[in-house]
């Protein structure tokens, strides 16, 4: 089915890309117009580390979620711990860095992963609305709400996340979740 424009959705994310052929990720579930916009969106980050360093994660997580893939150990895993990366900053406002450090330890239970049942919506954004020119502030803006939109496409599997969370992890000062995001 082709979109307006000789635009094609991508069988992940739902996103309209240009319908071309190319590479994909091995097991995240992708269009290959879709895989070549999220290969731009990386490269403009690790091209100014410095100003992205403290979000470019959250475009590796909400790419990620939004393309599960199949019911693989791999995918399984992989969304898993980008969901907990996603949920410890969205919810619990850890910095990148503690986020990250938090999700590596989630990761040592990975086995204990399961199956959960994609989204049959993955957002409102999704990596197709990076295509348009935006400012640096524009673009981190814009990737913040990305990662909430992904993350809240997940809503029905918060509290399965939430108990993937990393014994002994404290999130904010409160250790409580962050309630001004959704959840």
């Amino acid at each position: 089915m082709t979109g307006s424009r000789g635009l094609v959705p991508c069988v992940g994310c739902g996103g309209l890309f240009p319908d071309v052929s190319g590479p994909t990720h091995p097991y995240l579930e992708s269009s290959p117009g879709c895989a070549a916009a999220c290969a731009e969106v990386f490269a403009c980050h690790y091209e100014d580390m410095p100003f992205y360093g403290d979000v470019y994660r959250l475009a590796n997580d909400a790419y990620a979620v939004q393309h599960p893939g199949g019911r693989s150990r791999q995918a399984i895993q992989s969304v898993g711990i980008h969901l907990v990366r996603l949920c410890l900053v969205l919810e619990y406002g850890l910095p990148p860095e503690r986020a990250n450090d938090a999700a590596l330890a989630a990761a040592r239970r990975k086995r204990e992963f399961v199956w959960l049942e994609r989204p049959a919506d993955m957002g409102r954004i999704t990596v197709a609305d990076f295509r348009q020119p935006l400012s640096g502030l524009e673009h981190k803006a814009l990737l913040r709400a990305w990662a909430g939109a992904a993350w809240e496409a997940w809503s029905r599997h918060h509290a399965t996340v939430r108990g993937w969370l990393p014994a002994g992890w404290s999130g904010t000062a409160t250790g409580r979740p962050n309630r001004n995001v959704p959840t």
